[in-house]
Parts: C-alpha cells; sequence; structure tokens
C-alpha cells in the first residue's frame, strides 16, 4: 500500500466502486484526484489513430494511477481502465497536497514508486523498439516474473490474456500466439489449461 488508507481516508478520500471496461480517467482531463487501488486491476493505455489499443502498464492492488500529471494542470495523456471490478480511493489534489505536506516521508515512497515505473518505462521503450516479437514476448514475462520475485522454472502463472500480452507489447494476437507456441516447443514456457506458466 503505497498511501496508508486511514490517511487517505482522514483527509477525505472516497471509496469509488468500477466495474469492468469502467474508465477512471480519460486522456485529455485534467487531473483532479489522486487514485490508490484498493481491490481490482487496472490498465493504462492509449489508442492509435487507426484504432488500435496500446497498454502501457497494468497496476493491481496498493499502486497508484495517475500520480505523475496531479502536480501541473497538464491534461492525461493517457485513459485509465479498469480491468475487473475495483476499487479505489480517491483524494481531491489538494486535500492529497495537503497529506504530503503534513507527511513528507509519503512524498519519499511516491518518488520511489515513480522512479520504478518510469524505469519499467524506459526499459519497455528499448524493448518494444525491438523487431523480434520473441524478444517482447520474453521480456513481458521475465518482468512480471521478477516483479513477484519469483525464480523457479513455470512457477509464475502469467495473469494476462494472450491478447492482452499483444496490447502490452504492440504486436498482433496472432504473433503472441505463435511466440508462445514457440516457448512451449524450447520448453521455455509451460501450457496447462489455457494457462501460461514460466
Amino acid at each position: 500500500m503505497l498511501v496508508d488508507e486511514d490517511l487517505l481516508y482522514q483527509y477525505g478520500g472516497q471509496l469509488v466502486f468500477y466495474i469492468k471496461k469502467d474508465i477512471i480517467f480519460r486522456e485529455s482531463e485534467i487531473p483532479k484526484y489522486y487514485y490508490q487501488i484498493k481491490r481490482g486491476n487496472v490498465k493504462i493505455n492509449s489508442y492509435h489513430h487507426e484504432g488500435k489499443e496500446f497498454v502501457h502498464s497494468l497496476l493491481a492492488e496498493g499502486q497508484c494511477l495517475g500520480e505523475t500529471f496531479i502536480f501541473s494542470d497538464i491534461p492525461y495523456p493517457v485513459n485509465a481502465v479498469a480491468m475487473s471490478q475495483t476499487e479505489i480511493i480517491r483524494l481531491n489534489i489538494r486535500s492529497f497536497l495537503e497529506l504530503i505536506e503534513d507527511h513528507k516521508n509519503i512524498l519519499h515512497k511516491l518518488h520511489l514508486f515513480t522512479s520504478q515505473k518510469m524505469h519499467y518505462q524506459y526499459v519497455m521503450l528499448n524493448i518494444i523498439s525491438s523487431a523480434n516479437p520473441f524478444d517482447k514476448v520474453l521480456f513481458i514475462m521475465d518482468s512480471l516474473k521478477n516483479h513477484h520475485k519469483m525464480t523457479d522454472q513455470y512457477s509464475y502463472q502469467i495473469p494476462h490474456t494472450r491478447l492482452e500480452v499483444a496490447s502490452l507489447t504492440g504486436l498482433r494476437v496472432e504473433t503472441v500466439i505463435r511466440v508462445i507456441k514457440r516457448m512451449e516447443r524450447e520448453n521455455i514456457v509451460k501450457i496447462l489449461n489455457g494457462k501460461i506458466f514460466y
């Protein structure tokens, strides 16, 4: 949990419920709230001119979203969309700034979280610019497994569909399916009941 929930409520935080595909914030809206996920999953995405979705990141319980945009009046360049039944604590920006003024250690945690996200984004940009689909899919799997601190072979179940992996890598679903089948042949992944274990 990035910010203690009781502290968010103490400063006026509200618990908001979303169902799958609900939009939490939209591209071009001006930020008004600090958002922290209590339960569920959220994707940060955008759409290319031809309508193809690109997923920038996937966030889960305890993480915040859109936090880098609350310090300016610049509109969001992305969307935040619930991927499941999701509960989010939101706090208006003025109250959040008051909270971090009163509790300076939270600003440090926020910087650390943002720094980790930026590191992931830079590494992701590097791999996305690669022409090799195999490398792109492998990178996503490595990142997820490392994030959850799992090391044993086949110990980590990839929590995303092939479509979501395609959106994360900028590949077509058919390409991701071919790459995963190759990974299975090469004993990199194991497929059990349609689930990918890496």
